[in-house]
């Protein structure tokens, strides 16, 4: 089955303060997000079981892990992959914007 879906159709959904995600599209095996970031917006250290690979549309974005040598900065046109069960985190350096690919998808993302 082939399934379409838009951004406009979601105004998305505040995670946390200064943290707007859209869920663009998914299935059992994948999922597609779009996340907008304010300058200063935190998401903390947490993990999951899904890999996650990101790619930075716009802004800059420090991407944190549980040491310092697991940071690293996301500027426009960085892409990023984020193995299973790995602690991670991040700050909003300025507006952001980036996309990012879930496998397997997040049911807790399931907006639709």
């Amino acid at each position: 089955m082939v399934k379409r879906r838009s951004v406009q159709q979601s105004s998305g959904v505040e995670q946390l303060p200064g943290v707007v995600r859209r869920t663009l599209a998914y299935n059992d095996d994948v999922m597609l997000c779009h996340f907008e970031l304010e300058k200063g917006a935190k998401i903390p250290l947490h993990s999951h079981k899904p890999s996650q690979v990101g790619f930075v549309i716009s802004g800059r974005v420090r991407f944190i892990g549980p040491t310092e040598s697991d940071s690293f900065d996301a500027v426009p046109g960085s892409a990023y992959v984020i193995d299973p069960d790995i602690q991670h985190g991040a700050v909003a350096l300025e507006p952001s914007v980036f996309v990012e690919v879930f496998n397997p998808m997040r049911d807790e993302y399931r907006d639709f």
